[in-house]
């Protein structure tokens, strides 16, 4: 174990840190950007962004995606809003407020500088994205409205009904066509990247597999920008899109990338529950809906089990006989809480017998309240597209009966390590959005992934990674039939041919659906050191099962996506390895990370500054050895550390 210390952040007040990083920093003139190479793998918010932001200045770029087309990125799928402290509720919200929101949402896990810069930066991603074309809500007189979310007092999220995360992607999409018909970008679409390419100790390319024809490719360049997401699908029942892997990630970590906080994962509140055995995904219904719904489960347990058994219905409940348990808990933020404090509520209200879908896990999202008060026109202009999602999905009107949701897995706070500049600690590769870990701690609020997403890839990558180039200006550009590359070209086919040479008689699908059971039961929204010890060993055993019986149908020279999962599942293993070692070595509750020995009398997350003040970053020492812990201890300057409280 070692202590990490380079971590860049630059001298000088919280306030001016960015500043004066940005004044100071190496920058590559304009006839010299056009002999340098990035590669970009992702094409979502953060990687689309960058990619765009990077052609426009002059650099050549490759961008790389798994779908057929950039639109296709998982950032579409974000629906409620982005944060930004631009106060036009004129309601007290500051950069320093939106920054000290974060920070506590993130129960004091997070790196003190990134956060500030992200919440400082908030301002200028709405310029950008407006002047962009986003067709973001607006009041009657036209200027942008906002609404609130988990978390903070202050409405300080932007959104365009509930698909905001499309309309931004939408924008960035725009962007990035413009650099591509100006040749500065090149797109690669339908490729996965299997493997990281070092040279002399610094990323120097990538080997992709081209989904459609089965090739091997090796590509080049000066410097690797990941921006490939998170790792949720490792449960198997995520918001996720099916396609969100973490392939890429933990091929960078095999290559001696550090991985850091892997146990914080967010579990969402607001999503649909799970119907059966046989569901492939869990629907997300959007934070923004508890602005206006009310969250409750029956205060009498007979009544939950007449719901539950379809004798009775939520609407044949009085008033008076509904237990709005976070309003009761938590009256200073009430159904605004952030999401592990609302998804551990609605687990102790099921665990006690008052949950109210078929399986016993669900509550309801009541809407009756905020129509009488606003009218059903006024909700639908809000949320009409996210009620037409419910009813299509459920066959229930939520306008007439109350919304059916329970916590599901939604998104990783953990990620690839990175310092100040968003560098790894391999030279030359960048790590963007989701897949890194620096802004949130161990808990995102709402509203913010959008905001780190074109945080990084517009206004952060665009200036650290220069510092880096400015050193490279005389490398030449990269052949591809070098050692490095054939090795690593080796190894990929290597891995394929091995996964194809199974051959048994279990479906992919068949093993990460038991995989995600033994992360969901061992690490999911509570967890402890006897359930986390159990869950390593049942991964074991179905991680040596999976290479004995799982069958590879189909070519490797064709399209195959039963190929194209069972390297995702192989690679879920490794990061489901991680996230219960990491669990089990954090013996403390933080934000996403409920360990049920440390616990408040109330209930409450109870961390223990005095040993677990860091960030734990994992180094891979190959398969089958334990990997080998690194600690960067994180300091709090310009805010004080406290217990968080959304009671008053």
């Amino acid at each position: 174990m070692s202590t990490i210390t380079n971590s860049k952040i630059p001298e000088g007040p919280i306030e001016k840190k960015w500043s004066n990083y940005k004044e100071h920093q190496r920058i590559v003139v304009p006839n010299n950007k056009r002999k340098l190479d990035i590669i970009v793998v992702g094409s979502g918010l953060a990687g689309g962004a960058a990619a765009a932001s990077f052609g426009e200045m002059g650099f050549n770029v490759k961008v790389f995606c798994y779908q057929d087309s950039p639109r296709r990125a998982h950032s579409i799928a974000a629906q409620g809003g982005i944060n930004a402290a631009k106060n036009y509720q004129n309601d007290g919200d500051s950069i320093y407020r939106l920054f000290y929101d974060t920070v506590k949402g993130g129960d004091y896990r997070g790196r003190e500088s990134n956060t500030y810069r992200l919440a400082e930066i908030s301002n200028n991603i709405i310029d950008q994205t407006v002047a962009a074309g986003v067709p973001y809500a607006r009041e009657y007189g036209g200027t942008l409205a906002n609404r609130s979310f988990g978390g903070a007092q202050v409405s300080r999220t932007f959104y365009a009904r509930g698909q905001t995360g499309q309309q931004l992607l939408l924008g960035v999409y725009s962007a990035l066509n413009r650099q591509i018909a100006k040749g500065t970008v090149t797109m690669y679409t339908r490729r996965d990247m299997l493997d990281l390419v070092l040279v002399d100790g610094k990323a120097r390319g990538i080997i992709a597999r081209n989904l459609i024809t089965g090739d091997i490719e090796k590509h080049s360049a000066h410097a690797v920008v990941l921006a490939t997401g998170g790792y949720g699908n490792v449960y198997y029942l995520s918001t996720n899109a099916m396609g969100s892997n973490a392939s890429a990630a933990m091929q960078v970590y095999k290559k001696g990338a550090y991985f850091a906080n892997p146990a914080y994962v967010q579990i969402h509140p607001t999503c649909i529950p799970a119907h059966g055995d046989y569901q492939s995904k869990r629907t997300l219904m959007s934070e923004s809906l508890r602005n206006d719904g009310r969250i409750w489960v029956p205060k009498k347990k007979e009544d939950a089990e007449a719901i539950k058994k379809g004798e009775k219905k939520a609407i044949d409940i009085p008033d008076e006989d509904r237990d709005f348990y976070l309003e009761r808990r938590y009256p200073a933020f009430g159904n605004l809480v952030p999401r592990d404090v609302a998804s551990r509520a609605a687990k102790e209200r099921t665990d006690a017998g008052y949950g109210v879908a078929p399986t016993g896990l669900g509550v309801f999202l009541d809407f009756k309240y905020a129509i009488e008060r606003l009218g059903k026109e006024v909700i639908e202009a809000r949320y009409g597209n996210l009620f037409d999602m419910y009813e299509e999905i459920t066959d229930v009107n939520a306008y007439e009966h109350p919304m059916m949701i329970y916590p599901a897995t939604h998104y990783v706070m953990g990620g690839l390590w990175v310092d100040y500049e968003l560098q790894s600690n391999i030279p030359g590769l960048f790590v963007g959005g989701e897949a890194n870990f620096s802004d949130h701690g161990a808990n995102r609020l709402g509203a913010s992934a959008l905001m780190q997403g074109l945080s990084d890839g517009y206004f952060v990558l665009p200036y650290t990674i220069q510092n880096y180039l400015a050193d490279e200006i005389t490398t030449p550009r990269f052949k591809t039939d070098t050692k490095e590359f054939n090795e690593a070209e080796k190894d990929v086919k290597n891995r394929i041919e091995k996964i194809m040479g199974v051959n048994g008689n279990q479906t992919v699908d068949h093993f990460h659906r038991e995989l995600g059971k033994i992360m969901w039961e061992h690490a999911g929204m509570a967890r402890n050191e006897k359930g986390l010890k159990e869950g390593l060993e049942k991964l074991e055993k179905l991680k040596a099962e999976f290479w004995k019986d799982v069958k590879i149908t189909g070519s490797v020279d064709s399209v195959n996506p039963e190929l194209e999962k069972g390297l995702r599942v192989a690679d879920f293993f490794d990061i489901g390895e991680l996230i219960l070692r990491d669990a089990l070595n954090r013996n403390e509750s933080c934000g996403g990370h409920f360990r049920e020995e440390y616990q408040t009398e109330d209930g409450e997350a109870r961390r223990r500054d005095d040993e677990y003040m860091y960030v734990a970053a994992w180094e891979f020492k190959g398969d089958g050895k334990e990997p080998e812990l690194h600690k960067e201890p994180l300091k709090y300057e310009a805010i004080e550390v406290k217990q968080r409280n959304y009671k008053k």
